[in-house]
């Protein structure tokens, strides 16, 4: 399982911080679960008022967060999901959400929460989606994760 060895952490205050959730439409019930998931954290970890927005695909989820990295957020989430057919397009598209995501991290210095789910199955995306009986909430781990980095951020930029 992905998420064997995954880190326990306790939510910490981030209500200072601005934060941006952008999430792909594509596979209706496994991104609603995501979304679910970052809500949760979201609010676990204090932010009331984070701003979502909705985008067609997975593909289209650098270009939205690097808008939004722009709009001076501390920190991003990007929820989508690809799932494995029977052409090279899974591999295109993985590709390259995942090298648009890491660019906009390091061109803005924004932590950008990775929650695209690469799977081979529509079950397996099901698996992680943080739905009831899902074994994982991605959108969770990766809202916790682009927030904890913001705090990391912020305090090294306070010296």
């Amino acid at each position: 399982m992905s998420g064997h060895g995954a880190p326990t952490t306790e939510p910490v205050d981030c209500s200072d911080l601005r934060v941006a959730v952008v999430a792909a439409s594509w596979h209706t019930e496994v991104m609603d679960g995501l979304l679910a998931g970052a809500e949760r954290a979201l609010a676990a970890h204090q932010v009331t008022e984070p701003y979502v927005v909705r985008v067609p695909g997975t593909f289209e989820l650098p270009v939205v967060a690097s808008a939004l990295a722009g709009e001076g957020y501390d920190a991003v989430v990007a929820l989508g999901v690809v799932i494995r057919g029977g052409t090279p397009h899974f591999d295109y598209v993985c590709s390259a959400a995942t090298d648009g995501l890491t660019r906009v991290a390091l061109d803005h210095t924004v932590p950008v929460g990775f929650g695209v789910l690469t799977c081979d199955t529509d079950e397996q995306a099901l698996d992680r989606a943080g739905l009831e009986g899902s074994s994982e909430d991605k959108g969770w781990e990766a809202t916790a994760a682009a927030l904890l980095t913001a705090r990391t951020l912020r305090d090294l930029r306070r010296g």
